[in-house]
C-alpha cells in the first residue's frame, strides 16, 4: 500500500507493511560513499554533486529483498542498482536498474523532505529485487546550498515465501465460514419448498394407484365409430 506521508512542510513517497509481514534486516555492509570529483582531487575540492553508497550483502548468500529503507540526509534523489545473480549455476552476476532517479527532495534548494524516512518496496521496482549480491545507491544533489547530503540507517529487508501450512489454513477457514453462513438471500424458504414436494409427491402417488388397468378398447362397429359411443355426456 502506498501513501504519503507530511511532517511540517516536508513529504515523501512511503509504502506502508503490514505488521505481520515485518521481518528483521540483512546483515550487510555499507561503504563510505565515495564522492565524484571535478578538476584535480589535490587541489580543487568542488564536487559535482554525485555521490555512490555500496551495500554489500553476505558473501555467499545472495538475497530476495523485499525492502529498502533508510533516512534521508539532503538528498535530492537516488538510483538503486542492483548485481543480481543469474537462475543458471554458471551465469555471471549482472547490474540492473531497480529504482531510477527517486526524488526525496520537493526542491534540492528547500528543506523538503531532506530528512525523511523512505521505503523503497518490491514493487516499486523495475526488476524483481532477487539473488542480490550487492546494492549501489546513486545520490544527486544538484544544490550547492547544503555542504554535504548522504543516505543515514540503511537497511535491507529480505523477501520472505509465505507459509504453506498457514495458507492451507486460511484456505480451510474460509471453506468452513461459507459453509456455516451460506448466502441464501434471494431464495425461497427451504421449509416451504420442502413441504411442497412432500405434496407433490403424495398427490402422484394417489393417481398413479387410481389409474385402471382395463382396456377401453376401440368404439367402432363393423369398421366405422359409433358417434354415441364417443360422447361426452
Amino acid at each position: 500500500m502506498l501513501a504519503w506521508s507530511s511532517g511540517g512542510s516536508s513529504r515523501s513517497l512511503k509504502v506502508l507493511r503490514p505488521l505481520d509481514m515485518a521481518a528483521s534486516p540483512v546483515s550487510c555492509t555499507v561503504k563510505p560513499a565515495v564522492f565524484l570529483q571535478i578538476g584535480d582531487v589535490k587541489t580543487d575540492a568542488s564536487r559535482c554533486g554525485v555521490c555512490v553508497v555500496d551495500v554489500s550483502l553476505p558473501c555467499g548468500r545472495p538475497a530476495n529483498i523485499e525492502e529498502i529503507s533508510f533516512q534521508n540526509c539532503y538528498t535530492s534523489s537516488v538510483t538503486v542498482r542492483l548485481l543480481r545473480r543469474g537462475s543458471g549455476p554458471d551465469s555471471s552476476p549482472r547490474w540492473s536498474t531497480a529504482v531510477r532517479e527517486l526524488q526525496l527532495m520537493e526542491n534540492p534548494h528547500t528543506e523538503g523532505g531532506s530528512q525523511d524516512h523512505v521505503h523503497i518496496h518490491r514493487t516499486q521496482m523495475e526488476v524483481d529485487p532477487d539473488r542480490v549480491v550487492l546494492l549501489r545507491l546513486i545520490l544527486r544533489q544538484p544544490s550547492s546550498a547544503w555542504l554535504s547530503f548522504s543516505l543515514e540507517d540503511i537497511k535491507v529487508f529480505p523477501h520472505l515465501d509465505p507459509d504453506p501450512e498457514k495458507e492451507l489454513s486460511d484456505w480451510l477457514s474460509d471453506l468452513t465460514l461459507v459453509e456455516q453462513h451460506p448466502d441464501v438471500e434471494g431464495l425461497p424458504d427451504p421449509r416451504t419448498v420442502s413441504s411442497s414436494i412432500q405434496q407433490m409427491w403424495a398427490l402422484t402417488e394417489v393417481m398413479q394407484s387410481s389409474q385402471t388397468t382395463a382396456s377401453m378398447g376401440r368404439f367402432h362397429v363393423d369398421g366405422r365409430y359409433d358417434v354415441s359411443l364417443l360422447s361426452l355426456d
